[in-house]
This record gives structure tokens, sequence and C-alpha cells, in this order.
């Protein structure tokens, strides 16, 4: 009896310490030790997460180095086909080819007897809407043109050259050159019967000389405009 009671103490102090242990585990232990590892967990998706936003900045990095170069061609899309949002838009955009086509011919010393735009800026706009659905999906609308250009050889290949490297797109749908006069506008080019003592372009396939004509250039052809609103002022301020 004795040696049951002198062990008595240590094991209860042992049974004791050994619940105290076990709660300790259960209260704090094993709440701390899983916190611990959805830390782990919760770190391993921030780091990925991390990565995956800092090659986004890198790309976004990469697309702001070519955002100017971007810019410089949208400037160049909206110069040759420009916005056109209202009537007044359209009317004082084919006025700004008018002007820059006049200017052309003067620098050139052509002549332009005749110049027409196939339809006014009141109905081009109005038909804007209606005709979207036969136009290409960009929303881009022509504006028919037709003209008539006069000068000697040289003046003509000044003038042509000139048309080539035109700011406002402008294509070219037919033409004819003749000698002399003005002649029907077709879809190939002819030389006429000289009316005016000159030479015709080519004699045994040599060009003739600068000087020579008078010549007439009839053309038909469009410029063009869009009816997307331009992103070049939102793409210009993102440059700065």
């Amino acid at each position: 009896m004795s040696t049951i009671q002198e062990y008595r103490n240590p094991i209860l102090i042992g049974v004791v310490g050994l619940v105290v242990a076990i709660l300790l585990y259960t209260l704090v232990i094993s709440p701390q030790s899983s916190k611990l590892t959805n830390l782990k967990a919760q770190e391993a998706t921030l780091t990925a997460q991390q990565q995956q936003l800092q090659g986004q900045l890198d790309a976004l990095q990469t697309e702001k180095q070519k955002l100017p170069a971007n810019c410089a061609d949208l400037q160049k899309i909206s110069t040759q086909i420009p916005s056109v949002q209202s009537p007044s838009d359209l009317a004082a955009e084919q006025a700004s080819f008018y002007d820059q086509l006049t200017t052309l011919v003067g620098t050139s010393g052509t002549g332009i007897p005749t110049f027409a735009f196939t339809g006014t800026a009141a109905s081009s706009s109005s038909s804007a809407s209606s005709s979207s659905s036969s136009s290409s999906a960009s929303g881009v609308v022509p504006v028919g043109v037709t003209m008539t250009i006069t000068g000697n050889f040289g003046q003509m290949t000044a003038f042509v050259s000139g048309l080539d490297s035109f700011p406002r797109l402008f294509v070219i749908q037919s033409f004819t050159l003749s000698l002399g006069g003005a002649s029907t506008t077709t879809a190939s080019t002819t030389a006429a019967a000289p009316s005016s003592g000159g030479s015709p372009l080519w004699v045994g396939g040599v060009a003739t000389p600068g000087t020579n004509g008078p010549y007439s250039l009839s053309i038909v052809g469009s410029i063009y405009y869009t009816t997307t609103p331009s992103a070049l002022a939102a793409c210009t301020e993102a440059t700065k």
C-alpha cells in the first residue's frame, strides 16, 4: 500500500502534465501550425501572382516604348483617311483636299480646268449611315472625285509625282491621257491624234521632251473618310 502511495503522486503529476501537453498542442500548437501552413500556401500564391503581374508590367513597358511609333502611324492614317462625324466635318475635309490639290497644281505648273466631287458634302454625309452596310467593316466611306489636268509633259510628270506622295489617300479608278484638249474619261490610257500641233508622249519608244504638249489628263478617283471616331488624341495623351 505504501508503495502505491509512493508512486501515486508522480503518476498523477505525469498524467496531469500529459493532459496539459495535449491541451497545449490542441489549443495552441496545432492551430499555429495550421496557420503557418496556410501562410506558406498564401505566400506561394502571392509569389506566383507577383511574377504574373511583373510579366504583365514588362509587357506594358514594352508596349509603351512602341507607343510613339504607333501614334505616328495613327497620325499618318488619320491624315490619309480622316474621321468625319458631321456634315460640316466632311465639308471641311473636302475643302482641305481641294486646297492641297490646287497647291500641287500650282507647284507643278499644271492647270485644272474641271474638278468636282460626285456628291455634295451633305449628301455624302447623309448617305454614310445608309451605306455602312455596303462599306467595309472598318466604316471607311469613299467620296468620288473627277478632275481634268492640263500641261506639258514635264508639268504632267511633276503633278503625277506629287499626287503619288499626296498626304490624303487618293485612289484612281480610271484615267485618260490625251494630246491637246480634254477627252472622255475611260479605264485606260490613250494617246489621241495631235490636235494642236504637238507630239505624242512617245515616238518610236522614246519619250518626247518635257516641253512638248499640251496634254490633258482626265482622272476619276476617290478620297476616303471613316465614321469611326479618331483615337489620335487619346494616343497622344498616353505618350505624355
